[in-house]
């Protein structure tokens, strides 16, 4: 199992964690954006580099990310395409997307885009918190305890 990381908008929080846990229990991370990233040294850890364009990284997470991966994202359509490979994909806030739930947040995310472009003021999402950190950290220690080999 490899973990893929949207990391154009990856919370630093987030990021923070998965270097940690790369090292912790030897998993490949690779962090995918259309901007250079910095990250720590590590055996495990590389980000990688994609042109700039409309989900150019996105494109890209899904080319690479096999079966049984995870893949770290914000972005709902790219979640509904990691779950079409047969791939694992969570939200920075610590939410699974699978196929029992990902078909509601696609139709939502459209509501939500119907609305804005009629002007609608739909506001945003809340800030990024402790709590938010503490879901995700702990969603992707049980995620990588029943997935990775003892």
């Amino acid at each position: 199992m490899k973990i893929w990381v949207d990391a154009d908008a990856c919370p630093g929080a987030v990021k923070e964690i998965l270097y940690r846990v790369a090292d912790r229990v030897q998993v490949d991370v690779t962090l995918v954006a259309n901007q250079l990233l910095r990250v720590p040294p590590s055996k495990y850890v590389r980000s990688v580099q994609v042109p700039s364009g409309f989900d150019v990284a996105d494109r890209e997470i899904v080319r690479l990310a096999e079966p049984g991966d995870l893949v770290i994202t914000a972005d709902i359509p790219l979640a509904a395409d990691i779950l079409k490979k047969g791939a694992h994909a969570l939200n920075p806030r610590g939410d699974f997307y699978t196929p029992d739930n990902i078909a509601q947040q696609l139709t939502m995310r459209a509501f939500m885009d119907e609305l804005r472009g009629s002007g609608v003021d739909t506001g945003g999402p809340s800030a990024y918190g402790q709590a938010d950190r503490q879901r995700f950290a702990n969603a992707l220690d049980g995620h990588l305890r029943r997935h990775l080999p003892k």
